[in-house]
C-alpha cells in the first residue's frame, strides 16, 4: 500500500543522503543464505538433509539456501510455505503478496503449500507448551507446511527454518488463541513487602554495606568469616578463598557452623550483592554485630581482579 513502510522508505531513499537497501530486491539477501545458511545446514546434517522447508517472506532464505543445497545434492527437496490471503502472521506473505518480492522463484522450488492462520497459531502454542520451543507463528506455519508436504518416512532428514520467536508477537498470539488474555497480577504479600523493605533498608544503610575494595582489604588483613550464599554450583566454580558456602535456602540448617563470637567480622556475599542482603539480615537477627554486605558481590570482586579459588568448602 502507498502508505506502507516500504513505500515510505522508497520515498525517503529518493533523497541523495539516503540509500534503500531493499531486502526484497537486493541480491545480497539470497546470497547471504547461499554463503552461510546453506553450508551450515549441509555441514550440520553431514550432507544427509533430504528436505528444506521455509516460510515465504522476502524469499531470500529459501532461494539462497535452496540453491546451495541443490548444488550439493539435486535430490534435496526445497519446499515453500505461505499463509492464506488476509492472514495475520508477521514476516510472511500470501501468494498475492509474494509478487512484490524479486526472490519469489517458484520454478526453483519442489513444492508450495498454504497454511491457515489459525492452524499456525495453534501449532505455535503447542510448540511452546509441549516442546518448550519458543517459536513464533511464522515458524509454526513453516512446520505445519512440512507436516502437510512430507510423509513421515525412515531416512528423511527435514530441516525447517524457524526465523522468529513468540516474544515479539504476544498481542497477535492472544488475539488468535482464546483464553490467553492477560491475567491481573496479584499484589505482593505482606511477607514479600516486608522482605523487600528490609532489603532496601540494608542497601541504603552505609553501616551495613561495604564496597568491594574495602571488603578485599578487610579480607586481606583480618580474614573475616566470609559467608557465600550462592548455590552450590556457582560457589564451586569460583569464590573468595576461605569462604564458606551457605546457600540462602539452607541458612537455617547451618546456624551451628557460624562463629561463636557475635563480634566476629563477617562478610555476606553473593553474585551481585542482592541475595546476600538477606543473608546479612539473617545474621543480624541472630545477634551478629559486625556483618557487612559486599556491594556488587562476586561480579565486582572478579572485575577488580581479586584472588579467587575454585575448590569448595561446602557445608552441604
Amino acid at each position: 500500500a502507498p502508505e506502507g513502510a516500504i513505500a515510505q522508505a522508497m520515498r525517503i531513499a529518493e533523497q541523495s543522503e539516503f540509500q534503500m537497501l531493499n531486502q526484497y530486491g537486493n541480491e545480497a539477501n539470497p546470497e547471504a543464505h547461499y554463503k552461510t545458511t546453506g553450508p551450515e545446514i549441509w555441514r550440520q546434517t553431514q550432507g544427509k538433509v533430504t528436505h528444506l522447508v521455509a516460510g515465504l517472506g522476502t524469499c531470500g532464505t529459501i532461494t539462497g539456501t535452496g540453491r546451495f543445497l541443490k548444488e550439493q545434492d539435486p535430490n534435496v527437496q526445497v519446499l515453500g510455505v505461505h499463509p492464506d490471503e488476509g492472514h495475520d502472521i508477521p514476516g510472511v506473505r500470501s501468494i498475492d503478496q509474494l509478487q512484490q518480492t524479486h526472490f519469489f522463484r517458484p520454478e526453483q522450488y519442489d513444492g508450495l503449500v498454504e497454511v491457515q492462520t489459525q492452524d499456525a497459531f495453534e501449532l505455535c502454542l503447542r510448540l511452546n507448551r509441549e516442546e518448550s520451543i519458543t517459536a513464533g507463528p511464522s515458524s509454526a506455519m513453516a512446520l505445519e507446511g512440512a507436516f502437510k508436504l512430507i510423509d513421515d518416512e525412515p531416512g528423511n532428514v527435514v530441516v525447517v527454518i524457524f526465523p522468529d520467536s513468540a516474544f515479539k508477537y504476544a498481542s497477535s498470539v492472544v488475539k488468535h488463541l482464546a483464553g490467553l488474555g492477560s491475567v491481573q497480577a496479584t499484589s505482593p504479600s505482606r511477607k514479600e513487602r516486608l522482605l523487600d523493605q528490609m532489603a532496601e533498608n540494608v542497601r541504603t544503610n552505609m553501616a551495613l554495606t561495604i564496597d568491594v575494595e574495602s571488603a578485599h582489604e578487610l579480607w586481606r588483613q583480618h580474614r573475616p568469616f566470609v559467608m557465600d550464599v550462592r548455590n552450590d554450583s556457582e560457589f564451586s566454580l569460583e569464590h573468595i578463598p576461605g569462604a564458606v558456602n551457605m546457600p540462602l535456602r539452607k541458612l537455617g540448617e547451618h546456624v551451628g557452623d557460624l562463629p561463636e563470637d557475635l563480634e566476629t567480622p563477617v562478610l555476606s556475599v553473593c553474585q551481585k550483592g542482592n541475595a546476600s542482603l538477606l543473608g546479612l539480615l539473617f545474621l543480624t537477627t541472630l545477634g551478629y554485630r559486625n556483618v557487612r554486605n559486599v556491594s556488587g558481590g562476586m561480579i565486582a570482586w572478579r572485575e577488580k581482579g581479586f584472588i579467587t579459588e575454585p575448590t569448595s568448602r561446602d557445608l552441604g
